[in-house]
């Protein structure tokens, strides 16, 4: 566990934690804590950025990491990872969404939201972290590509 890439730790780190403050902040509006609610949740959102800017800088720049585990096992792997890129998606587009009608004071729409929106997120940091596991931890990741390389053919 020594030799973990330091990238795709610290953004899995931040996934986390925004999966983290949703939770905070779902408890919060339960007891009616609306001005913290707020805050946390701009906090979740923050800590979504920078997970994403960190994600997208390395696929970008330094490419992604395959699957470096049993050759039997990669296309349940390969599943998996479908299914989190899918709802990591719907998250994403969700919290944009919830985010927006909370600033908007659209609570009706916000107050049916919120709640998916949570489920989800939820689910994704949870299947985020074990991509991460099964491609740094209990497996030695395989090769990494470079997007632009790959895009130019160098």
């Amino acid at each position: 566990m020594s030799n973990l890439p330091i990238l795709p730790t610290i953004s899995t780190t931040f996934i986390v934690l925004s999966a983290i403050t949703v939770a905070i902040g779902w408890a919060q509006i339960k007891q009616r804590k609306i001005e913290k609610h707020r805050k946390t949740m701009t906090l979740a959102g923050i800590f979504a950025i920078i997970f994403f800017v960190i994600y997208a800088s390395r696929t970008i720049f330094i490419g992604n990491t395959s699957f470096g585990g049993p050759d039997d096992i990669k296309i349940y792997y390969t599943m998996f990872l479908i299914f989190h890129i899918t709802l990591a998606t719907i998250g994403a587009v969700l919290g944009i969404t919830s985010l927006y009608t909370g600033y908007k004071n659209r609570l009706e729409r916000h107050r049916k939201l919120g709640p998916v929106t949570s489920v989800i997120w939820f689910f994704t940091g949870i299947t985020g972290v074990a991509v991460y596991l099964l491609l740094y931890v209990f497996y030695k990741g395989g090769e990494t590509t470079s997007v632009i390389k790959a895009i130019l053919g160098t």
